[in-house]
């Protein structure tokens, strides 16, 4: 697996990049075909959050997925420990969906990520707008979009809907289920 490593306002020393490369690496027994990760950490300078000082942020890539993690813990090797603990049970969730789908029957469609560009607009019709994203969109049912968002851990996941041939949107609701915006036919 490769393994990049990144990091603000603190210091990665060698022997947590160590750590790092060691933990992350042995996600890849999980599911096999993650082929990336990249490790973010950074550390919190509120001392009101003294207990969740060091961030650590990792996105691994590959078989056709993106999963994601973000924890915050008192130091980096705590925090290191927290995103691979998490990031175990959403492979192993990912996993257990996607050999369930093969035993089913049901034939799956990968969902390519696409390149994730940003730029930061100034003011665009009275909206400021801070940050933008393109990606390719593969066509997937609405469960499978549910499913990417949850891998990646955002409320809301825009897809191509295989079913209707249009966009649409799968969103978290606040009673903790997931609704469906599906883009009107033209007529």
């Amino acid at each position: 697996m490769q393994i990049s490593i990144s990091s603000r306002k603190t210091v990665v020393t060698p022997r947590l990049e160590e750590v790092i490369r060691d933990k992350i690496g042995r996600l890849d027994k999980f599911l096999e075909g993650m082929d990336q990760a990249e490790v973010h950490l950074s550390e919190e300078k509120n001392p009101r959050l003294a207990d969740r000082k060091e961030v650590c942020e990792v996105t691994m890539h590959g078989h056709g997925h993106l999963v994601r993690c973000k924890v915050a813990a008192p130091d980096a090797y705590k925090a290191i420990d927290l995103a691979v603990e998490k990031l175990e049970h959403q492979l192993h969730k990912l996993k257990t969906k996607l050999v369930r789908r093969q035993h089913g029957g049901t034939k799956s469609t990968r969902v390519e990520p696409g390149a994730l560009t940003t730029s930061l607009i100034d003011d665009v019709m009275g909206m400021n707008i801070v940050k933008t994203k393109r990606f390719v969109m593969t066509p997937m049912t609405a469960a499978e979009a549910a499913m990417q968002m949850e891998l990646l851990g955002h409320d809301f996941f825009f897809f191509a809907n295989v079913e209707t041939t249009l966009t649409g949107v799968v969103y978290r609701r606040s009673d903790g289920s997931v609704g469906l915006i599906d883009e009107e036919p033209r007529v």
